[in-house]
């Protein structure tokens, strides 16, 4: 998959990076692990042993960093733009933040 915008202007919010776990909600009611490497006002990055398909709109619970106060995990619709090969077996998933779920 390739990024629809530019290069230059594909990252017009500031990300931050966190490394925090997080869980990919399948629809068919599997999960899959990941964890959240990137996180910005307007869309993420994950790194999971899992490969969306263009478009896709994936359910993410990301869990917040270790030693911070308990809260409950951050909940987004996450529609994916690119995804990229990182070598045994796990790939980075980029997408833009469509709805935070409450």
């Amino acid at each position: 998959m390739h990024n629809r915008t530019g290069h230059d202007d594909r990252r017009l919010d500031r990300r931050i990076p966190i490394g925090c776990p997080a869980l990919i909600h399948l629809e068919a009611g599997s999960r899959v692990t990941a964890k959240c490497m990137e996180i910005g006002v307007g869309g993420m990055s994950l790194h999971a042993a899992y490969v969306p398909a263009a478009g896709e709109v994936l359910d993410v619970a990301v869990a917040g960093p270790e030693g911070a106060l308990q809260r409950p995990p951050l909940r987004v619709r996450l529609q994916v733009t690119r995804c990229n090969a990182l070598g045994g077996g796990l790939y980075e998933i980029g997408g833009a933040i469509v709805r935070v779920v409450e």
